[in-house]
């Protein structure tokens, strides 16, 4: 019976994706990053705290990363702030904190957008992911703290000295 054979082939082939293990849109883990954001009102200043990374994948050849987070304000990508590079570590704390002067009212338009890269002594730091945070979306009536997957970052921000 043809019914019986469609049947059949869709389930094998059904579970050939599922012994892969991989479905089909699924994305390669590239860690994740626990932060805090406020917003202080006194002083008119985005207060952001990088706390810590988890799960990084090794970028090294001897399966570590020396990674550090750099973090900016779009549009404004000329003041940058970067955390210590922590060596050969895949769950890092970070622990630091940076104020970005902005006034409310700018804000509404901004996107904060944090990258982890692997820092490299002799060649081009590794981007291993970002987060980015459109602060329209963020409720600053209270501190936020929250970890967020890291997401494939943008070929424009990878660079040494960008």
């Amino acid at each position: 019976c043809l019914c019986v054979c469609v049947c059949s082939c869709l389930h094998e082939e059904n579970q050939e994706t599922a012994l892969s293990g991989k479905a089909p849109q699924e994305t390669e883990k590239m860690g994740r990053l626990h932060f805090t954001l406020d917003y202080n009102f006194t002083d008119n200043m985005l207060v952001v705290g990088i706390l810590q990374a988890a799960e990084l994948p090794a970028m090294d050849v001897g399966g570590s990363s020396d990674p550090y987070v750099k973090l900016y304000l779009l549009p404004d990508k000329k003041k940058k702030f970067e955390t210590k590079v922590h060596r050969k570590n895949l769950d890092p704390n970070f622990n630091e904190t940076f104020s970005f002067k902005v006034p409310y009212t700018e804000l509404g338009g901004r996107t904060l957008v944090m990258t982890v890269y692997d820092f490299d002594r002799f060649s081009k730091h590794d981007a291993i992911g970002a987060v980015k945070i459109p602060m329209s979306t963020a409720d600053f009536s209270q501190s936020l703290e929250e970890w967020r997957d890291l997401q494939k970052a943008e070929k424009e921000e990878v660079g040494a000295n960008n």
